[in-house]
């Protein structure tokens, strides 16, 4: 079952545009959300949360469509930004006191548990907050309600690495219970390297794949070697290359087939999903 299915989402801007997006999000798992800054990630999540209105294309949450079952669909989510809206003026209590009535399952027990675990004073002004801290009074929230999504846009810019996996740990926690899915944007990717199931990459407005983290890791390699192996056919083979004076090093979307090509004249080794970003980013040959 998907948990968010989305079809032919388009959003155009002078600069760039979100270019006939179609993705599902799978129910019981993690999907990571990844692509360089600026090539449409968070503007993607915003289409899918209503607060950005697509050109076209269509957006379902938990079996609900975008618009028009909006409030259903917001009281079984749970959103974590690296964008916080609250009202800077307020206490922590008192902008809880406000959000926690439109919540028909708000824990108050399970919420102030979050604050004490995350060391936030109930009594501190919104605006005494950092952007860490902030988002952790954001993932309070969204922890506090029985959600069983949870949105997560850029959630562990600015935070310190400790509570970095400390997120993680709770994050892994909440996807016990299967009904449960997460679907997490961000361009740090060794945090999906760690807790991801699945992996959708956004590059320039498109969607470049959706897979399984696991089988991404089978079908992709980095291959390092001289650069006398390179001629104009074999560097049709590389998604990205990036040559130095000593050799080169670069990213192929299949391995049998370069462990074919290359034989033991090349080394050949599990990229990380930095490297897949990188290299697809980047494109072509990258030269240092």
């Amino acid at each position: 079952m998907n948990v968010i299915e989305i079809r032919n989402l388009t959003k155009t801007y002078p600069e760039f545009t979100v270019d006939q997006v179609s993705l599902d999000v799978k129910q019981g798992y993690i999907t990571g959300l990844i692509g360089p800054n600026g090539v449409g990630k968070s503007t993607l999540i915003k289409m899918m949360l209503g607060m950005i209105r697509p050109d076209s294309g269509s957006v379902k949450i938990l079996g609900c469509k975008m618009p028009a079952q909006e409030v259903d669909i917001k009281q079984r989510i749970g959103i974590v930004s690296d964008d916080c809206f609250y009202y800077e003026h307020l206490t922590i209590r008192d902008m809880k006191k406000m959000i926690a009535p439109f919540y028909k399952k708000w824990d108050e027990q399970k919420f102030n548990r979050y604050l004490e675990q995350f060391e936030l004073s109930p009594k501190k002004k919104i605006e005494q907050l950092s952007k860490g801290m902030k988002v952790k009074f954001a993932l309070a929230v969204a922890l506090s309600h029985e959600a069983e999504l949870l949105i997560m846009d850029e959630p562990t810019s600015g935070l310190d690495p400790v509570f970095r996996r400390e997120m993680l740990d709770l994050l892994a926690d909440m996807m016990q219970n299967e009904r449960n899915s997460i679907i997490f944007s961000t361009h740090i990717t060794t945090d999906l390297d760690r807790i991801a199931d699945y992996i959708a990459f956004i590059n320039r407005g498109k969607l470049v794949f959706n897979e399984a983290k696991d089988t991404l890791f089978e079908r992709y390699a980095i291959v390092k070697g001289d650069s006398e192996l390179l001629d104009s056919d074999i560097r049709n083979k590389f998604i990205g290359i990036r040559e130095t004076t000593v050799g080169f090093e670069g990213l192929v979307d299949n391995r049998q087939e370069a462990e074919d090509l290359f034989g033991n004249y090349a080394l050949l080794d599990k990229p990380t999903l930095e490297d897949i970003m990188y290299f697809t980013a980047k494109g072509g040959r990258i030269h240092a």
